[in-house]
């Protein structure tokens, strides 16, 4: 029974509180029995918190005074959103361990507002700065499908979470892919929405390429929570009100390597019967990609510029993650010349893909070309690979031209590992990329995850 229960989706958890035939309080005792310390899914967990904030829910479903479908329902938020009463280390030595935890971002507070239970703190990579989750704080997080492999990052710990049952859905951010690449490692929905939608505080330094996205089992959990986060809060002068959006999508492009991916068969295998279902469902499906140079050196610069920053307004003197370390080195030594060139093509890219949009409502891609590796590698171990973005070329350009970017789980390689496929729509257009999701969602076999008897 507490096995079935932490695989239930927010949407299910929401119904049987409303019909009285569970409590919020049940539903909280199961996502906390269900934490398992070997994964190194979460850096805090506040049990006493959460079975008072969950006490209180159910007290609201018996009045009648619900704050909302979710209140209740069991959820995590990442070790980079300031959360009251919960440190915010960030997966670092360097962060200030005096500083007071009184503050909620945008986030916290709008899950709060809504009476989701938090029941804590997500891993990420040190200050969330790669595409795969350990760090020196809190050591290696483990993917719930096969532990010896990478969970994805930097919001691994969310992925991780919500696939393994530790609560329904999860808060994370996404600079470059942090919540697509795990949401596609770990067979879990994760949504990039367009940038300024959901508002964040403190601003980061990776200005528009920063995001936050949610997490969950389905598409309906994430849009639902989407709602929820998107809420104005007066701290963020970047945020964007929902605006009127385009009709429901009938013009599809699909690039399976835009135009220049190394994609594993299986994977590129999967993602090609995926489109093919929708095209059988009568979408209007071509394969076309949209033609932006290889944007790789340009990020290169705006991340490691940004990431250096980062480091260097903590200061401090303890020792980083030695790749970590390497990216601040490289950081230092561009000029003023070179980050304004790197905006300039962020901003080329940007135009691109409007104009690509002008002839394609949504395009679809792989999240990731490869399986999840060996856990405690930032690379594949024996690729001949430097650098994680080298193996994470579909999510971090529509980071770049702030577009809205969903990751649904399509099924299982031979080995039994999840593949996602990405959805892309234009600036504003996060209801069609989510209605398009829940489409495939429908037409693709679940992924079950594999639970032991009760």
């Amino acid at each position: 029974m507490t096995l079935d229960l932490c695989q239930w989706t927010a949407e299910q958890l929401g119904a049987a509180y409303a019909s009285g035939d569970l409590s919020p309080v049940e539903a909280t005792k199961a996502a906390l029995e269900a934490i398992d310390a070997d994964l190194r899914a979460f850096a805090y967990v506040d049990q006493e918190g959460a079975l008072k904030q969950a006490t209180l829910s159910e007290q609201r479903w018996v009045d009648g005074r619900a704050l909302g479908p979710l209140d209740g329902v069991p959820a995590s938020i990442k070790d980079l959103f300031l959360t009251r009463d919960m440190p915010t280390l960030r997966g670092s030595r360097r962060t200030d361990l005096t500083q007071p935890w009184d503050t909620d971002s945008p986030a916290a507070a709008a899950l709060r507002a809504n009476g989701l239970v938090l029941l804590g703190k997500t891993t990420t990579s040190e200050l969330g700065w790669k595409g795969v989750t350990d760090n020196p704080v809190d050591g290696i997080t483990r993917n719930p499908w096969d532990p010896t492999l990478t969970a994805g990052g930097s919001s691994g710990g969310s992925g991780v979470a919500v696939r393994a049952g530790m609560g329904a859905v999860s808060v994370a951010t996404d600079a470059a892919g942090s919540v697509r690449i795990p949401a596609a490692f770990c067979g879990v929905v994760g949504f990039k929405p367009t940038h300024g939608r959901i508002p964040m505080h403190p601003p980061s330094v990776l200005g528009t390429l920063a995001h936050a996205g949610p997490m969950a089992r389905s598409v309906a959990d994430v849009a639902a929570l989407t709602e929820i986060l998107s809420a104005q809060d007066h701290r963020d002068p970047s945020w964007t009100p929902t605006i009127g959006e385009p009709a429901d999508p009938v013009r599809i492009a699909f690039s399976p390597a835009l135009g220049r991916v190394d994609v594993q068969p299986e994977i590129a295998a999967l993602v090609a019967e995926t489109v093919a279902s929708l095209a059988e469902a009568g979408l209007r499906v071509e394969e076309a990609a949209p033609s932006f140079p290889d944007p790789a050196s340009a990020f290169d610069v705006l991340w490691s510029v940004g990431v250096a920053h980062i480091v260097r307004r903590y200061g401090g003197t303890a020792p980083l993650d030695p790749g970590l370390q390497t990216l601040i080195e490289r950081g230092v030594r561009y000029e003023t010349a070179d980050y304004l060139d790197a905006q300039s093509e962020l901003a080329a890219l940007g135009v691109a893909m409007g104009e690509f949009h002008t002839r394609y409502d949504i395009l679809l891609t792989p999240t990731v070309p490869i399986e999840p590796f060996a856990a405690g590698h930032d690379v594949p171990p024996d690729s001949g690979m430097t650098d994680w973005p080298q193996w994470t070329p579909f999510t971090y350009p529509f980071n770049m031209s702030r577009q809205p970017a969903l990751s649904v789980p399509i099924g299982l390689t031979a080995r039994g590992l999840p593949v996602g496929i990405q959805i892309i729509g234009p600036r504003y257009a996060d209801s069609a990329v989510l209605a398009v999701g829940a489409l495939i969602e429908k037409l693709r076999p679940a992924i079950d995850y594999p639970q032991e008897d009760a």
